[in-house]
């Protein structure tokens, strides 16, 4: 009798640690659990932990509430300027509500991905080329707006959308260098001009002031006259000033002058009568 106890007793525990076995599970921090008992959805939410499900007839499903980062292929589309490009980009979400991810779609990452890229087709299609390259940040606001209308039914949030790159045809980088090359040689030559119309103030005002100094005039020459010759590397042709020659002229003419004047005639020498 006590053999059949004993035996019966051993059974009964081998069955509690096989039915254990099978209705225990194990949920992580970052997920909870979706129980389906006899194919019908039991309210409630499994949190992290064990849990226990009934064997054979309740089916728990993991449902993964991290942000999941989608990268979406490059799609190809003619802007509202009728320019053809290649735009990809990214999609940041999560799950907020784990039976509606489970019931309400088949596969809701495969789901969040035809909608980024239905979505991506249709702003590039309402957008100018210069919005695309310069005015991303309300690109993605559109996007994120566009993706996450259909996604709360999902029970997916769309936390947030990035375009990553935009691809332009070789003709249309060609012809966006031409023009940042024509637009920048535009500035320099109004910057040159406007630096020319300064000096040619400033040359004035220096010209007035030479003309009411003379001699500031032959300082600018020995001025210039020093900075050539630093170079070593030309030929220094120095023209005399002007008022140096007149003064060697003014001081050559009295020389000239005085020996017909004051030359004493020779003694005894015959005096040659003059006419009346």
């Amino acid at each position: 009798m006590i053999e059949t106890l004993l035996t019966v007793g051993v059974v009964l525990l081998c069955c509690a640690i096989g039915y254990a076995a099978l209705a225990a599970r194990v949920i992580k921090q970052y997920e909870r659990g979706v129980v389906f008992r006899l194919g019908r959805l039991q309210p409630g939410v499994r949190p992290p932990g064990l849990t226990l499900v009934v064997p054979l007839v309740d089916r728990l499903r993991k449902v993964n509430m991290q942000i999941v980062t989608l990268p979406v292929p490059a799609q190809e589309g003619i802007t509202r300027d009728n320019v053809t490009v290649r735009v990809d980009a990214v999609v940041y979400f999560k799950v907020v509500a784990a039976p509606e991810a489970v019931v309400a779609v088949e596969d809701y990452r495969f789901a969040v991905s035809q909608m980024a890229q239905t979505s991506l087709r249709s702003i590039i299609g309402k957008s100018d080329l210069d919005d695309l390259l310069s005015n991303r940040e309300k690109l993605n606001q559109g996007l994120e707006l566009m993706i996450d209308s259909p996604a709360v039914g999902w029970g997916v949030h769309i936390d947030r959308v990035e375009i990553k790159d935009v691809s332009l045809p070789e003709t249309m980088k060609r012809s966006m260098a031409r023009q940042a090359e024509a637009d920048r040689e535009r500035r320099a030559r109004v910057i040159n001009a406007d630096a020319e119309l300064q000096a040619s103030k400033k040359l004035a005002e220096a010209a007035g002031q030479m003309s009411r100094q003379p001699a500031a005039l032959q300082l600018r020459l020995l001025q210039t006259v020093v900075a050539v010759a630093a170079e070593k590397n030309s030929t220094l042709v120095l023209p005399f000033p002007v008022e140096l020659l007149r003064f060697l002229e003014r001081a050559q003419q009295p020389a000239q002058d005085t020996p017909a004047a004051d030359t004493p005639e020779p003694t005894g020498a015959p005096r040659t009568p003059t006419a009346p």
